[in-house]
């Protein structure tokens, strides 16, 4: 030891800071800074007063006031769909927080990463039917992965913080933390990091190397085979994955509603859409399998028709995220759980080590599925009452916009048609509601995917019916320079439920009629009704008129633009298998119905 070393002074032990005193409404907007949070939608009320306060002076969270929480939180699904980030929604108690369950329930059917901060009203008034309360927690439990009921101010940061964790890892989907007044404005040391103690929370992200070599041998072996893409590569973020994988298998492919763009629609293994208003290269590929690779997707019954009789003769690769998925409705011969973007990395691996050992050959299958593609391209009948084709609208609006745009769309025909007649080469371009099948989705996460993607064009593609709904949010776009296009696909009738009283109902169209597109009468009138909110509102009613509609609204920045489409009634969504039959019904209608030809020319 040196002579220097043996006199120095020890030095005292470092002293950290003492944690800053916040109140907890401060530290609501503390933990959303420190989260990287810089977008929020929301609506004030007394019970979540407190929080609007610090909020007022952050610098780095911006807050977007919608017209109803129901907007709120389907704008901040739409921002975590279109971007991958959490989307954060924060409303009032009562029938604020009731206001978001609706959007809380889509994102949990879809598995949107979606964090909703409600207040409450005074711990020591719960129980009491106290004014604007609502056991919110109670409420949201079957719809959300975690609910938070958080009484004291110390408890905040770590509840947040651990929302986000819930939120965004596994199987995305909402979380709700629901504060009480009290506890918004007590005070606490403000402890960051916090510890988040999440016992029984553990993700599965990497998969058992024996399955991920059994289902290996079985692709490598198959003669059928069809990977069947779900929402879940999307929301993994494993598009490029399954694209390498994909390609390595040589195996035809599928991608659901939920998975439209996880694969190129334009490369040569994609037979498009399955299900009930999907391709019938895609119904049939899937029916007459021999092996099914399902890759985050959940056997929904708009995919499988009856699933009793579903793909008969296939054995199943399940890959899932979520545990409970796999088996629940159709047994899986090869159950995995993993995170999609490690599996498919460790599947191509093994698949490519199988190939190298065994001749595979799906040459017949592929002569059959190609004799599909030809017989039976998608397409539509054109009208011929004199009213536009919505589906060449809506062709129209993809071919002019491109794939690097974002489309939102409501739920009914124009859902299906965007999902057909839209090309779609990238993930997060389609944004739809597809478990819950929610009216009024659309042009408020058309707002929501415009805030977290602002360079993109964002179109809401709605029906009459669905923009009825949450139209007020064009007031939001047009306060808050959220310049989003809207195309209405004004057929003047609830379209889908029309159409199912067209076929299944004998044509007794009773209370489908809207009233909003045919004729002098009209309400209400979409372009005043736009005009009045400050938006560029066009009406287009002759299919020359089409191209110059859709060019003004691409060339239109400084607003949000809409298109009343005015279009027939009459048209219909094709293919279509009837709910709770066999997909087998395809292979029949196509056997014996010229009608159903006619609907493919």
């Amino acid at each position: 030891m040196s002579a220097e070393s043996a006199t120095a002074v020890p030095r005292p032990p470092a002293r950290t800071a003492p944690a800053p005193v916040l109140t907890g409404a401060q530290a609501v907007v503390r933990s959303l800074d420190l989260l990287g949070v810089t977008d929020v939608f929301g609506l004030p009320g007394g019970a979540i007063m407190p929080v609007y306060d610090p909020l007022m002076d952050d610098e780095n969270v911006r807050h977007i006031l919608v017209r109803h929480e129901q907007g709120a939180g389907h704008a901040a699904e739409g921002y975590a769909a279109a971007s991958g980030r959490v989307g954060v929604a924060i409303a009032t108690s009562g029938p604020g927080a009731t206001n978001l369950v609706t959007a809380i329930a889509d994102a949990y059917m879809d598995s949107v990463p979606l964090v909703c901060i409600t207040g409450q009203v005074f711990s020591t008034l719960m129980g009491t039917d106290a004014f604007q309360e609502a056991d919110i927690v109670g409420i949201t439990m079957p719809i959300t992965k975690h609910s938070f009921l958080v009484k004291s101010a110390e408890e905040i940061p770590g509840a947040i913080a651990a929302a986000f964790e819930i939120a965004s890892t596994g199987r995305p989907g909402p979380v709700l933390v629901d504060i009480t007044k009290d506890a918004q404005q007590n005070s606490a040391p403000f402890v960051w990091p916090p510890k988040i103690d999440l016992p029984g929370y553990r993700p599965v992200t990497k998969a058992h190397g024996k399955q991920i070599q059994a289902a290996a041998q079985l692709i490598a072996h198959a003669k059928k085979p069809v990977l069947y893409v779900g929402g879940g590569v999307i929301r993994a973020q494993a598009s490029a994955e399954l694209k390498t994988f994909a390609e390595a298998t040589g195996a035809p492919l599928v991608t659901t509603l939920m998975a439209r763009g996880a694969f190129p629609d334009s490369h040569d293994q994609h037979l498009g859409m399955p299900g009930m208003h999907g391709t019938v290269p895609a119904v049939l590929a899937l029916q007459d399998s021999d092996l099914i690779v399902s890759l985050g997707a959940r056997f929904d019954d708009r995919v499988t028709g009856k699933a009793s009789l579903f793909a008969p003769n296939a054995q199943v690769v399940h890959v899932d995220i979520d545990p409970a998925e796999i088996s629940k409705i159709r047994t899986a011969d090869v159950p995995i759980v993993g995170d999609l973007k490690e599996v498919l990395v460790d599947l191509d691996a093994a698949f490519r080590q199988a190939a190298s050992e065994t001749e595979v050959d799906y040459s017949e299958w592929w002569t059959f599925l190609n004799g599909l593609r030809e017989e039976f391209p998608l397409g539509y009948t054109p009208t011929t009452d004199g009213l536009l084709s919505p589906q060449h609208v809506i062709q129209r609006i993809g071919e002019m916009t491109g794939p690097e745009a974002i489309y939102a769309a409501g739920v009914g025909q124009h859902q299906m048609w965007a999902a057909q007649f839209i090309k779609y080469e990238r993930p997060n371009a389609w944004l739809n509601s597809g478990g819950a099948g929610t009216m009024g989705y659309s042009v408020p996460a058309a707002m929501g995917a415009k805030v977290a993607e602002p360079d993109r064009v964002v179109w809401a593609i709605d029906g009459d019916g669905c923009f009825q709904m949450t139209n007020q949010e064009l007031a939001t776009c047009v306060i808050n320079d959220i310049p989003i296009k809207v195309a209405i696909i004004n057929n003047s009738s609830l379209g889908m439920v029309r159409q199912w009283q067209t076929l299944f109902f004998d044509g007794r169209h009773s209370n489908t009629d809207l009233n909003t597109g045919h004729g002098t009468r009209r309400i209400p009138d979409f372009v005043k009704l736009a005009e009045a909110y400050g938006c560029l509102a066009i009406r287009v009613e002759k299919e020359d008129e089409i191209d110059a509609a859709i060019q003004l609204a691409l060339d239109t920045n400084d607003r949000p633009v809409v298109i009343d489409f005015v279009v027939s009634a009459d048209a219909m969504v094709w293919p279509m298998v009837p709910q709770g039959v066999s997909n087998s019904y395809v292979q029949y209608a196509r056997d014996h119905s010229p009608a159903f030809a006619e609907q493919e020319d």
